[in-house]
């Protein structure tokens, strides 16, 4: 039976163009239930015996939520106590409008075998498909395709008595409207609050509900406390006038009170608006999109240099009015005013759920408790819970329902727990959920496309490839790694010239373009290392074994091949799909006690001092040019065996083998990036590391001052060639911490797409053009960029995605997203980690070097740990020592000692874990010591490693 519906619609050019919809509908679409005998059905989803404990349904029942259950209350659908659910085509189509993130949840549910969630296509079967009548709203039309389906499956199941043991379907919704229109039609239904407080075997579902808008009232105060929020309409006018601005939220970490409004501009036109106080700030929750408006100049104000942590106290329904003024004051009488607005509305909600843990009520038998998140940019969520006793001491997860004008915190409701706080486990769930690094196991649709064992190359494969197999390749990596991305060789030729050759594993033959493997590699965008665990971008089928170019079996690969001179000269370049087998798979230290062994003189070795050889001259030439050679510590924790807590701390040290790999991985990446961008200069996918603005400078350059050295930031090379001569005499470690502080200067690397940017040049390494190409297995990047160098060779064929500039410009933003909290996450593995170690320890005295010197405080680094942290001389509750402290400098005078960028201190390191939610490192003095002053032990938070320039 086909339905047609027939209009004209209005072309760009202005000409009318008619459109013929047609609609099919079918009388043979199943049910899904198994006690059904009339759909001639090749499978069931629906169980015959779909019993939930209820004291509301006492017969085995099928369960129809409408849209807004959806929407809302997915936490509790994704119970596995919910089952037999049906999903309609209705409703899956208007969640999979209004919410992207929760459509994907419903989708998982619904291939969850054991929840048996069945949808039902009721828009294109006969008997349910329903046609809106005229002055019908669309979600009212809706409403009543929702209560027809569920009429359709009562008699359908009525029809079938003897077998259905009184089978029944119940609806769920929360409109009221609609419940009132089921209950006329004479169907079976129930409020979601209603029916999920009925199941008196599973009482803990009832902290998962999201709060209804009867719940908000109920549990906010009468005071209005907030502007009220303007309507969609109102701001997009506003914006069109210029009378609002649109940007993303960004909450500060030290200041409740205070945060950031990024306004995107074009090019580097973008501009942050400082918002102050509860009643500017107007409910928004970090990263959420707003519209802020401008507040007159004369009401501008600075960051306010004040550390203010909300302490959730019991007024929590009254903004702290007397610690908002002695902020905008401070604000006030600083000099560098900002633009300063206030937020008006909320155009995008970004939420999500927060980890963190319960501040339990002090009214005894309460169920409204605080939830307090790990992230300081969020704001404490109410929530109610009759589980607060066995939550006390847990890390959990809370979700935002809302945040009416009358309440002082946003409300929200209890999603699950994650177990005990401190926990190592816990913690690395909690820190890659904050880190929003995807993480879950890879899903059987994925695994589906991965290569059946045995697997083996095959003679198709042999005839397209080069057979490499003779030469003498070997990898060099890190202790303990086995997705080994790369390997090498080089060798002499016949003509005198040497043959080198960078080697990459093959891993776009595995993955191909669009399925369900390469979008989950193209979400996850990157391989996270964690210490002692690492989250895979690919399967590990992939990662570890068929892909990683371990020594002794043949592997597939990308090999980019080049004719050098001695004097490391590039005369040709080729690239070619290959066949490899390594000699051997080595360890840095390894490598480098072959090349300086005299006694060895194989072929590895040789081809090991070969590349070493031409490795140093190329590093020479970079440098030449102005490529940085910057300094971070980078920490190594040994582990011990049993329990895996870390036992020793040390800072890594590298071997002239890390840097012959890297030039290699450098030189490749450029021939590939210069090769990929003359092919398709509109869709390469290339790398660019933007130069810093001169302010980034300001620290090294006072730095330097303080111990008379002189630092040229004019260009990069003026940079590399100043901190090459940056010397103080007696003090050895002073360059490394002036490379140190260099990095901190830095901007990040980002990936771009050629067609959307004009400006390619890679600022740290010196380079006009630059790519990823070396790393496939461990960065998504790398696999669009073996594609796209796959077809300017001809060795593969091209799609539409890959030559879709803006496609590729999307693709970018999630790389750059996937890429920057990586790092973040790594970092915080790093800082957890420390925290064990220290936690075993109890309190040690180190060395150390003033990094920073700040108004009250100074910044100290450990070299022998790579930690950093902060030494106040100020606490609350204690008489605070005379403090002078000079911006010029900058220089702190504490008492009768003054404190230079530089200087050597002795310090004590302990691990506070008072608050168990926020452990961290404290840092005493020791020395120098300061007569008359008793210098507290106060909060630091250990930074682990700076990024590299590019990684």
């Amino acid at each position: 039976m086909l339905k047609s519906k027939t209009f004209v619609k209005k072309t760009r050019s202005g000409g009318v163009m008619k459109v013929v919809r047609e609609h099919y509908l079918r009388d043979d679409i199943w049910c899904g239930s198994e006690v059904c005998t009339e759909c001639k059905q090749d499978s069931t989803v629906l169980q015959k015996d779909a019993c939930i404990e209820s004291n509301l349904c006492f017969y085995p029942h099928y369960l129809v939520p409408d849209t807004n259950v959806v929407l809302h209350q997915i936490d509790v659908l994704e119970d596995p106590v919910i089952r037999n659910v049906i999903i309609l085509q209705t409703v899956l189509q208007e969640v999979r409008h209004r919410s992207a993130p929760v459509y994907k949840r419903l989708k998982d549910i619904i291939h969850e075998k054991e929840k048996h969630f069945y949808t039902f296509t009721n828009e294109h079967h006969r008997e349910t498909f329903i046609e809106r009548e005229p002055g019908e709203s669309a979600n009212d039309r809706n409403d009543r395709a929702i209560r027809v389906a569920v009429r359709w499956y009562s008699q359908h199941l009525k029809t079938l008595e003897s077998d259905t043991d009184g089978l029944k379907v119940v609806l769920l919704t929360n409109d009221q409207g609609n419940k009132q229109k089921a209950e006329d039609n004479g169907l079976l239904v129930y409020k979601f609050e209603e029916y999920i407080k009925s199941l008196i075997a599973n009482p803990e579902l009832v902290d998962r509900l999201a709060l209804s808008s009867d719940d908000k009232n109920e549990i906010t105060s009468s005071k209005v406390l907030f502007p009220e929020h303007l309507p969609l309409s109102k701001i997009q006018a506003g914006i069109k006038s210029g009378s609002f601005l649109q940007g993303s939220f960004r909450a500060s970490r030290d200041n409740y009170l205070e945060a950031t409004v990024f306004i995107q501009g074009e090019g580097e036109d973008s501009t942050e608006v400082l918002i102050q106080g509860l009643q500017n700030l107007n409910r928004a929750v970090h990263q959420d999109v707003v519209a802020v408006q401008l507040l007159p100049r004369s009401q501008w104000v600075a960051p306010s240099s004040v550390v203010l942590q909300d302490d959730g106290a019991a007024k929590d329904d009254n903004a702290d009015e007397d610690e908002e003024d002695k902020v905008l004051r401070i604000s006030a009488a600083e000099a560098a005013r900002k633009p300063t607005g206030k937020v008006v509305g909320i155009i995008k909600r970004n939420w999500r759920p927060f980890c963190g843990m319960l501040m339990v009520s002090q009214i005894k038998e309460s169920t409204r408790h605080l939830f307090t998140p790990a992230d300081r940019r969020i704001p404490r969520i109410r929530i109610e819970t009759r589980q607060a006793s066995s939550l006390i001491g847990q890390r959990i997860m809370v979700a935002i329902d809302g945040w009416p004008k009358n309440s002082r915190y946003p409300n929200g409701h209890f999603v699950r727990s994650l177990g005990g706080a401190g926990e190592k486990d816990t913690e690395q769930e909690v820190l890659l959920l904050e880190h929003d690094v995807p993480h879950q196991a890879f899903s059987q649709a994925v695994l589906s496309f991965l290569p059946k064992m045995p697997w083996a190359i095959t003679p198709e494969d042999m005839e397209k490839r080069e057979d490499l197999r003779h030469l003498t390749v070997c990898s060099v990596d890190p202790p303990g790694c086995t997705d080994i991305d790369d390997a090498l060789h080089c060798r002499e030729l016949k003509n005198g010239n040497l043959e080198v050759g960078v080697h990459i594993a093959d891993v776009s033959h595995f993955i191909r373009p669009g399925n369900a493997l390469d979008k989950e590699a193209a979400n996850r965008g990157t391989t996270v290392y964690l210490c002692g665990k690492r989250i895979d971008m690919v399967p590990e089928l992939l990662s570890s074994n068929l892909c990683s170019l371990r020594s002794d079996v043949d592997r597939l690969a990308f090999s980019c091949i080049w004719e050098m001179n001695h004097k490391a000269e590039i005369l040709k370049t080729r690239f070619t799909k290959s066949v490899i087998n390594s000699k051997a798979s080595q360890t840095y230290a390894e490598a480098q006690m072959r090349i300086d062994d005299t006694n060895k003189n194989d072929d590895i070795t040789k081809s090991l001092r070969g590349l070493n050889k031409l490795a140093k001259i190329l590093k020479r030439q970079r440098i030449e040019k102005g490529a940085l050679t910057l300094s971070s510590l980078e920490v190594r924790f040994h582990m011990d065996s049993e329990t895996h807590d870390p036992i020793d701390l040390q800072t890594k040290e590298l071997m002239e083998t890390n840097s012959m790999v890297e030039e290699f991985m450098l030189l490749a990446n450029i021939s590939v990036a210069q090769k990929i961008y003359d092919e398709f200069p509109e869709c390469a996918l290339l790398r660019k590391h933007p130069a810093p603005p001169p302010a980034n400078y300001d620290v090294l350059l006072k730095a330097a001052k303080s111990k008379d050295v002189e630092i040229h930031t004019d260009s990069a090379k003026a940079l590399a060639d100043s901190l090459d001569v940056a010397k103080v005499d007696g003090f050895p470690y002073f360059n490394t911490l002036l490379r140190i502080l260099a990095t901190r200067c830095m901007m990040q690397a980002v990936y771009f797409c050629s067609g959307m940017d004009s400006d390619f040049h890679h600022y740290g390494l010196a380079s006009p053009i630059y790519t990823h190409f070396t790393s496939p297995i461990r960065r998504y990047a790398d696999i669009i960029v073996h594609r796209l160098l796959a077809v300017a060779i001809g060795a593969d064929s091209t799609y539409p995605d890959l030559m879709e500039k803006h496609k590729q410009s999307a693709l970018c933003n999630n790389l750059n997203y996937r890429h920057k909290m990586s790092q973040y996450a790594q970092r915080a593995s790093v800082a957890f980690h420390t925290q064990l170690f220290f936690k075993s320890r109890g309190i040690l005295n180190e060395e150390g070097f003033v990094l920073f010197v700040r108004k009250n405080a100074i910044i100290v680094l450990i070299p022998r740990f790579g930690l950093e942290g902060t030494v106040f001389f100020d606490t609350k509750g204690k008489v605070s020592p005379n403090i002078v402290f000079e911006e010029e400098g900058p220089t702190l005078k504490v008492e009768q000692h003054t404190f230079h960028i530089f200087d050597q201190v002795k310090v004590t390191i302990s691990l506070d874990d008072s608050n168990i939610q926020h452990q961290k490192i404290r840092m005493a003095l020791i020395e120098p010591v300061i007569s008359g002053v008793s210098v507290p032990a106060p909060d630091v938070e250990p930074q682990a490693k700076k990024p590299k320039l590019d990684s």
